[in-house]
């Protein structure tokens, strides 16, 4: 495997190939995301994807209404010229995490796509209030991240089903690699967490948009 540019468990040339792998129904995340959007009315919207990695939502989005205006922002340079090649002008390109922006009030529409979860709770919480800042009033905030369950037994079933999945297309040395991330690398929280969350932001509608398996996506409106 390469050296890692960024933080995800692989570097930004075979990330697209390996994350499929990584997190079940991953491709369900965007879809989810693009009907929320679209059952909203958005029709051409400023839309923020940080986090962007290599730009599969942008282009996923684009191939569907190329009247959305993006900018793409991601910490890590290599993700961002993957995500370039992808869409080229099609987009505008930030070099930043999410609690590096510095937009007001300016999107319709602000993702966060299994990009938070590397964060400290104080940096996750610094993250979240920057995307909601970055919104319109009326604006929409749409997250996945991986979670943890409500006590530790569950969890360990949840944990349990995740190593199952990963064993489909990893070696148990692999398998064991991505397991011991969570809690050192990664750092998921809980459904009630996340919620408690967007709404100490300021968000005034919070909700569960989508959960499986160690996964979860959630909407809010500022």
């Amino acid at each position: 495997m390469s050296k890692i540019d960024n933080a995800s468990a692989y570097d930004s040339g075979i990330y697209d190939s390996n994350i499929v792998n990584v997190l079940p129904y991953y491709t369900e995340f965007h879809a989810q995301v693009m009907d929320l959007v679209k059952t909203m009315g958005l029709n051409a919207p400023e839309w923020l994807d940080t986090g962007c990695g290599t730009g599969t939502l942008a282009l996923r989005a684009l191939s569907e209404n190329n009247s959305i205006r993006f900018t793409l922002a991601d910490p890590s340079a290599q993700m961002l010229e993957q995500a370039r090649a992808k869409t080229g002008d099609k987009a505008s390109y930030v070099n930043c995490g999410s609690h590096e922006l510095s937009f007001e009030n300016k999107f319709d529409v602000v993702t966060a796509i299994q990009s938070h979860h590397y964060y400290d709770k104080p940096g996750r919480e610094q993250a979240v209030k920057h995307c909601y800042d970055a919104l319109k009033e009326g604006g929409v905030f749409v997250t996945f991240e991986n979670i943890k369950m409500s006590t530790e037994a569950s969890d360990a079933i949840g944990l349990k089903r995740w190593e199952n999945f990963l064993s489909k297309s990893f070696d148990q040395e692999e398998v064991k690699r991505h397991i011991d991330r969570r809690g050192v690398e990664v750092f998921p929280i809980t459904i009630e967490e996340h919620l408690k969350l967007l709404k100490e932001c300021g968000f005034a509608s919070v909700n569960v948009l989508w959960q499986s398996y160690l996964q979860a996506g959630f909407w809010a409106i500022k």
